[in-house]
């Protein structure tokens, strides 16, 4: 995203969400984090 022109804390909250999609995602479905799945 910085690449693209985007602000830093633009990038610092986007990463911040992506990590807490994947965070909500693991607590609701009660499996471990696997690095190997594919998200959409």
């Amino acid at each position: 995203m910085r690449a693209r022109g985007k602000c830093p804390m633009q990038v610092i909250g986007a990463a911040m969400r992506k990590l807490i999609h994947i965070a909500y995602g693991v607590l609701k479905s009660g499996r471990p984090f696997d690095p190997e799945m594919k998200t959409a």
